[in-house]
């Protein structure tokens, strides 16, 4: 039987610890909705909880343009353009 001498390379370090991260976040969520099911305030014996309910409102930017009829060129005028790096590691 052949062994295979594989190194751990920075991407592939990283390809574990976001795929650690993304179970931890899972479990997290799982959590968290659970205990939404309670309103008010959780203790426990490290941490305590509060859950409260809310209304949040937000404005449809792109709807108020449409109906306030502001041409494409004022909306390009006032659009702020950043740059942005990205890394997406997948499994092979």
């Amino acid at each position: 039987m052949q062994v295979l001498d594989l190194q751990i390379t920075k991407v592939d370090q990283l390809g574990m610890l976001l795929a650690q991260i993304a179970d931890l976040e899972a479990q997290a969520e799982a959590l968290k909705t659970e205990l939404k099911q309670e309103e008010g305030h959780i203790e426990g014996n490290l941490y305590k909880a509060c859950v409260t309910l809310s209304q949040r409102k937000t404005v449809d930017n792109k709807a108020v343009y449409a109906e306030a009829n502001v041409p494409a060129e004022l909306i390009e005028k006032h659009t702020k353009t950043t740059a942005v790096i990205t890394l997406k590691v997948t499994a092979r």
